[in-house]
């Protein structure tokens, strides 16, 4: 996880300012955005099922590898003078195909590594977004250090190198047996000769959708974070890249607020890691999406000086700390293991679809109305969706299965399979 995520994180910062430098065109930039995530979250939404049957180390290496193969293509093909935009776009919606259902892949994995370490679902999950932060640490300050230096396509060729490392890992290095298909009840009564069925694709990604649909806390969650991604999107992809080039800060600047936010993360994950699982779940996660939320908005939107601005986003990279490892815990919880994979593509994918649309929304809405409106209108965006969804009633089933869920360890033996 630590090695594809630091080469994305990377690519994140290499790519749109290789669109606004070559085009000038935040718009342009938007489009790039959307190309890679609206694969991403379409493929993600599907795979579900395909992880479950094939395992998630096959498809997680696999796709590194293919991943790998088309991201190396872009600065090769760029240096030799043969990248219309259109096939940049190919490329880059390419990438984001295949690495939907790797990333859900090694999502699948963190609750049998926690099953096999022996320790509490906060924990593995909080490990896991300590791992993400650091990625989003290093990324934008290794980023930003080769944009400077030797231009974007240092970038987007270290993002290739990342994912083939990956992929090597993840092929090698995991233990035997460890993320094996998993094994699913029988959809039919056993045929001629006593042979089980093996469910299909439809009834699978059926049996998926029905969980979810059932789980009123998840759906909350699912519109929630729907929402706050979108706007994230814009912000990382279009607003922020805009303020660097307005600002006179460049990519060093994208680069500095990006490693600031991600070193405080990286806090407020360890301490999420270490003491999470004895905290109440709501207060913390509402406190958390507080502080990480608005506050970086409309601090750029006031034209702060440089050392306010990384205050802000030091508080907030704080509190986004402690989300992911809440809701990672939760869903681990609350899913049968057996329908992990297509439980995890699904929600994800469904709080991940306004984050194609985040990049473009962002860069139409500069064009038409300017840098600081459009960060003011989506601090304010931020602020009432998170105050307004916190008032539901189903926030408070976020503490009631703690530890005894369906998908814990109890009723999950650590074993070679992610069984129910």
């Amino acid at each position: 996880m630590a090695i594809s995520l630091t080469g994305t994180r990377v690519s994140a910062i290499a790519l749109p300012w290789f669109v606004l430098a070559t085009t000038g065109s935040a718009t342009m930039t938007g489009v790039v955005a959307f190309v890679e995530m609206a694969p991403y979250v379409l493929v993600k939404a599907l795979a579900g099922p395909v992880v479950d049957r094939l395992g998630p180390r096959v498809i997680s290496w696999t796709t590194d590898a293919v991943s790998a193969v088309a991201a190396g293509l872009i600065p090769l093909l760029h240096g030799l003078g043969v990248l219309p935009f259109w096939l940049l776009l190919v490329m880059v919606g390419l990438v984001g195909a295949v690495r939907g259902p790797g990333d859900l892949a090694k999502e699948v994995m963190v609750p049998e590594a926690a099953d096999r370490a022996r320790v509490p679902l906060e924990r593995a999950t909080g490990l896991a977004g300590v791992t993400e932060r650091l990625a989003s640490t290093v990324g934008p300050a290794v980023g930003g250090g080769l944009i400077a230096l030797l231009g974007p396509m240092a970038g987007l060729t270290m993002n290739a190198v990342a994912f083939a490392l990956g992929s090597l890992v993840i092929s090698l290095v995991l233990p035997r047996g460890m993320g094996r298909a998993a094994v699913t009840p029988p959809p039919a009564e056993a045929g001629e000769g006593g042979a089980q069925q093996q469910a299909g694709y439809w009834q699978m990604f059926r049996e998926g959708f029905s969980f979810v649909r059932t789980e009123p806390l998840m759906l909350t969650v699912i519109v929630m974070i729907g929402v706050t991604n979108l706007l994230d999107a814009g912000f990382m992809t279009v607003l922020v890249p805009v303020w660097a080039q307005e600002s006179g800060g460049g990519p060093a600047a994208i680069g500095l607020t990006g490693s600031v936010w991600g070193i405080a993360a990286v806090g407020g994950s360890l301490i999420a890691a270490a003491f999470a699982h004895r905290l109440p779940r709501r207060v913390v996660f509402f406190t958390g999406f507080l502080l990480c939320g608005a506050p970086r908005f409309l601090v750029l939107a006031m034209g702060a000086p440089m050392g306010v601005v990384l205050v802000v986003f030091a508080v907030g990279g704080f509190g986004s700390g402690f989300l992911n490892p809440i809701l990672g815990a939760m869903l681990f919880e609350r899913v049968p293991r057996h329908l992990l994979g297509r439980v995890g593509a699904l929600g994800d994918s469904l709080a991940w679809a306004g984050i194609p649309l985040g990049g473009l929304l962002a860069g139409a809405a500069i064009s038409l109305i300017g840098l600081i409106p459009v960060l003011l209108v989506s601090g304010g965006l931020y602020f009432a969706t998170t105050t307004l969804a916190g008032l539901r009633p189903e926030w408070r089933e976020m503490d009631r299965l703690r530890g005894h869920g369906p998908a814990s360890a109890v009723e999950n033996p650590p074993g070679p399979t992610l069984a129910a």
